[in-house]
């Protein structure tokens, strides 16, 4: 069973920055992506990429504050999230897909879920 194990979540102050990493015991994906669920709000893609390209794509709201990268040789997926907000204030969830879908953030083009790491940004 393909397992996504994410780690590096935390509390920071606004402004602040937190690395997340994603490892998977699977290298056949496509693509992978991070998703994020705050209380009370539906889950919203943050940031995804391709495994074959390195093409990146982000959610309008952390666009040109947070980063996603790959290790292909670790097999593990990273954010690196810069400038934090209250408002990013979430569960972080990586997520990795069996097709490359065009830098989609749709849930049911995702094949395998993490458990998530909680990020609290306080003001």
């Amino acid at each position: 069973q393909v397992q996504l194990v994410e780690s590096g979540g935390g509390s920071v102050q606004a402004g602040g920055s937190l690395r997340l990493s994603c490892s998977s015991s699977e290298d056949s994906y496509r693509m992978y992506a991070w998703f994020r669920q705050a209380p009370g709000k539906k889950r919203e893609g943050v940031a995804g990429i391709s495994t074959s390209s390195g093409a990146t794509f982000y959610g309008t709201s952390v666009k040109g504050r947070f980063t996603i990268s790959r290790d292909k040789a670790q097999n593990t997926l990273a954010l690196e999230m810069n400038n934090l907000k209250p408002e990013d204030t979430a569960m972080y969830y990586c997520a990795a897909a069996r097709l490359w879908v065009g830098g989609s953030f749709r849930e049911r083009d995702y094949n395998a879920w993490g458990q998530g790491t909680q990020v609290t940004v306080s003001s």
